[in-house]
């Protein structure tokens, strides 16, 4: 058994991990990043930028057939799905082999390539033949999709959403379980593509909302392009020759049964960390069996091992991820000296049409009567009339107490760059009153933002002084 002896040790080689990795070598002699599959990250490979290759095909034959309502007359697209997936294919290769050679610019010295797990909290076993002594150890292990017992026996009918862009031609018909982020752009996309989409969820949960109006606008217009049920009765899914079959109780409670060519299950991803022995590390594990760890330094109690990026399941994006590896490779570098890191006001963005986006405090985190909400719905907005997206709801939120911003949920047209200047404005601790005092250009998406900080200035001053903070 060879054996090496390292300052930090990083498992995993996504986007947390490349990040923990350099971060750690400004501080540290000798780091090593440990891989045991592909190089390439997930968001490269089988998350964002495949999915959005595969939305921006989608988006491309949606705006040609509504162009009639522009009274521009042309005929329904014809939509080649080899062609389709063929460029996505190609696109998302591209984005891979453009990760996989920056972390190939890493020494080859400090690469190891096997499967990692704990023997002790400071010792690794890589494959079988080799045995890492670290100082200390960065967990990056990432996710996978979460798939639900009741989808066994479905054999290649079921699929997440790392196969869908290995696809070589779109299917007739694919039934989604799990209205999230995943199910809902990938959902969304294929029935714009001309796949019969049918979805179901449990709980009533659309996407990461909370606001009870912002999730009421959003499932009603979803439901308007494809049937969505967010808490639905579902009495079995098994799989009938090549077809999976589906048995429902619908609104009016009368048992139904359809068929389809795919279960998409878009049920969550679980945390890369139910591999690693983790408990010989000797750490303290939540209910779920993760680390129990400090959100602001990643470290797992008050051990040598940290954790960062979708292995701790608490804010798995792709932004998130980097910045937490940056905080736990220098930390993991310097331990025992231990700082936290700054966090960034949270922000997540859903690029279905209308886009959703949630930014600072979402609303069923805020304490009730401490702040005010002002909202504009998008159907009377002048710019997104212009533009023929005359659909959404934005609602914004401000604490009685100083007039501060603390957060919105969006449903709207081009939601994403709303969403980067509210995340701005709450980082920079602005009042709504400053927000206000700012340019606006005429005519934009963004005066509908600037009416909705209106209605809730002229809120807070109302309730200023009768709400106790």
């Amino acid at each position: 058994m060879r054996e090496i002896e390292v300052d930090v040790a990083v498992i995993g080689a996504g986007s947390a991990g490349l990040r923990a990795y350099r971060s750690a070598a400004q501080y540290a002699k000798r780091v090593v990043l440990i891989e045991g599959g592909d190089y390439g990250t997930t968001c490269a490979r089988v998350g964002c930028m495949p999915s959005k290759l595969l939305i921006a095909a989608a988006e491309s034959a949606h705006h040609a057939r509504g162009a009639a309502k522009f009274g521009i007359r042309v005929a329904e697209p014809e939509v080649d799905g080899r062609a389709v997936m063929e460029r996505v294919r190609t696109e998302r290769d591209r984005f891979v082999g453009k990760a996989t050679a920056v972390t190939q610019k890493i020494p080859e010295a400090d690469r190891l390539h096997g499967h990692a797990r704990f023997e002790d909290r400071n010792t690794l076993r890589v494959g079988d033949d080799l045995r890492v002594r670290a100082g200390s150890v960065v967990i990056a292990t990432g996710s996978r999709p979460q798939v639900l017992p009741m989808f066994e026996g479905l054999g290649d009918r079921l699929v997440v959403n790392d196969d869908i862009f290995d696809w070589m031609d779109l299917p007739e018909s694919v039934v989604v379980f799990g209205p999230g982020v995943i199910g809902l752009e990938l959902g969304q996309a294929l029935q714009r593509l001309g796949v019969r989409v049918r979805m179901f969820g449990i709980g009533g949960f659309v996407g990461p909302l909370t606001d009870p109006d912002v999730k009421a606008m959003a499932e009603r217009h979803f439901q308007s392009e494809f049937p969505l049920d967010a808490d639905s009765r579902v009495e079995s899914v098994a799989r009938e020759g090549d077809q999976v079959v589906v048995r429902f109780r619908d609104g009016e409670d009368e048992l139904r049964e359809e068929h389809f060519e795919y279960l998409l299950a878009a049920t969550g991803r679980r945390p890369n960390v139910d591999r690693l022995d983790i408990g010989n590390a000797g750490l303290a594990l939540d209910d779920q069996g993760l680390p129990v760890f400090d959100r602001y330094t990643l470290q797992c109690g008050d051990s040598s091992v940290f954790i960062a990026g979708d292995a701790n399941n608490h804010l798995p994006l792709l932004h998130e991820a980097a910045d937490e590896g940056v905080i736990a490779g220098r930390n993991a570098a310097r331990f025992p000296e231990v700082a936290p890191g700054h966090r960034h006001c949270p922000l997540s963005i859903v690029f279905t049409d209308p886009q959703i986006a949630m930014v600072g405090d979402a609303r069923a985190e805020l304490e009730e009567g401490t702040y005010a909400v002002g909202e504009l719905d998008f159907s009377a907005q002048a710019r997104a009339r212009v533009m023929g997206e005359d659909h959404g709801l934005m609602r914004v939120y401000g604490r009685y107490s100083d007039g501060r911003f603390l957060g919105a949920e969006i449903f709207t047209p081009r939601a994403e760059h709303m969403a980067h200047l509210l995340a701005w404005c709450r980082e920079q601790g602005l009042t709504v009153a400053e927000m206000i005092d700012k340019p606006y250009y005429h005519p934009v998406l963004e005066e509908g933002l600037r009416n909705a900080l209106q209605m809730l200035q002229s809120r807070l001053e109302q309730g200023r002084g009768q709400v106790r903070p």
